[in-house]
C-alpha cells in the first residue's frame, strides 16, 4: 500500500485514545479502515496483528506490576484459541466469492460495534451488579467458574477472529461479571495477556489467507506506538466517563451504519 499520512494519523489518534481510556483499539481502528475503503477482510486481518503488536508491550508492564492472573488467562485461551482456529477454518472452507465474505464480516462487525458500545456505557452498572452477587453459587464454585471462563473464551475467539473486535471492551466486561472481587488493574492486565495470543493466532491465520497488508500495518504502528505512550501519560487527567460515553456513541453510530 502507498504511504498515506491519514493512516498514520489514524493510528496516532486510536493509540492515544487506547492509552487514555483503555478502550480496545480494534473497535475504533476497523471502522476507520473501512472509511479508508480498505476491504473488510484486509481490515480485519491487518487490525488483528496491529492489536497483537500494540498490546504485546502491555504484558511486560502488567506482569512486572503483578496485574496478570495467569490462571484466568489460561482458561480463557483454552476456549478462545481453538475457537479462533475453527472460525478461520470455516472462513477458509466457505466456497463463496469474496464479496459475500466481506458482506458477512461487515454485518458481524456492525453487531460487534453495537454490543461494544452498550458494554462501554453500562460498564459501571454491570460492575456493581456483579459485585452485589459476588457470593452467588457460580462465583464460589471453581469448576463452574472455570467452565464459564472457557465459554467466554470461545465466544471471544469467534467474535475477534471474525471482526477483530471484542478482546478489549467485551472481554473486560465479561471478566468483571465472572470475577467481581478481582481488582480492576488485574482484570485489565489479564484481558491484555489473553488478547495477545488470541489476536496473534487469528492475525496469522488471516495473513495465511491473504488478508494482510504489510504496508498498512506499518503505517498504523508508526502512529499508534507514540500515540499509546502519550495517551498513557495523560491517563487520569481527562474525565474518563465523558470520553468513554463519547466513544460509545461513535461506535454505536458506526455499527448502525454498517448493519442498516
Amino acid at each position: 500500500m502507498d504511504f498515506q499520512i491519514g493512516l498514520v494519523i489514524a493510528g496516532l489518534v486510536v493509540g492515544f485514545i487506547v492509552g487514555l481510556t483503555g478502550v480496545g483499539g480494534g473497535s475504533l481502528m476497523t471502522p476507520i479502515l473501512l472509511y479508508f475503503n480498505i476491504p473488510p477482510t484486509t481490515a480485519v486481518g491487518t487490525d488483528l496483528l496491529y492489536a497483537a503488536f500494540t498490546k504485546a508491550g502491555g504484558i511486560f508492564v502488567h506482569n512486572k506490576k503483578g496485574n496478570i492472573n495467569w490462571k484466568i488467562t489460561g482458561w480463557l485461551t483454552l476456549g478462545s484459541v481453538p475457537a479462533a482456529l475453527v472460525t478461520l477454518w470455516i472462513l477458509h472452507s466457505i466456497k463463496t466469492d469474496i464479496e459475500t465474505i466481506n458482506r458477512v464480516i461487515k454485518q458481524s462487525l456492525g453487531w460487534a460495534l453495537l454490543f461494544t458500545s452498550v458494554a462501554i456505557i453500562f460498564k459501571q452498572k454491570l460492575m456493581k451488579f456483579s459485585q452485589k452477587h459476588a457470593g452467588d453459587k457460580f462465583h464460589s464454585e471453581s469448576h463452574t467458574q472455570n467452565m464459564l471462563t472457557i465459554g467466554i473464551g470461545i465466544l471471544l475467539g469467534a467474535t475477534v477472529t471474525l471482526t477483530s473486535i471484542g478482546a478489549g471492551a467485551l472481554g473486560t466486561v465479561t471478566l468483571f461479571f465472572l470475577y467481581p472481587l478481582l481488582p480492576t488493574p488485574k482484570l485489565v492486565g489479564t484481558e491484555i495477556a489473553h488478547a495477545v495470543p488470541l489476536t496473534l493466532v487469528a492475525g496469522i491465520g488471516h495473513a495465511s489467507m491473504g488478508n494482510l497488508d504489510i504496508g498498512l500495518l506499518g503505517q498504523l504502528l508508526m502512529g499508534s506506538l507514540p500515540g499509546i505512550y502519550m495517551g498513557s501519560m495523560l491517563s487520569g487527567k481527562v474525565p474518563d466517563q465523558f470520553l468513554r460515553n463519547a466513544i460509545a456513541v461513535m461506535l454505536f453510530m458506526a455499527g448502525y451504519k454498517l448493519i442498516f
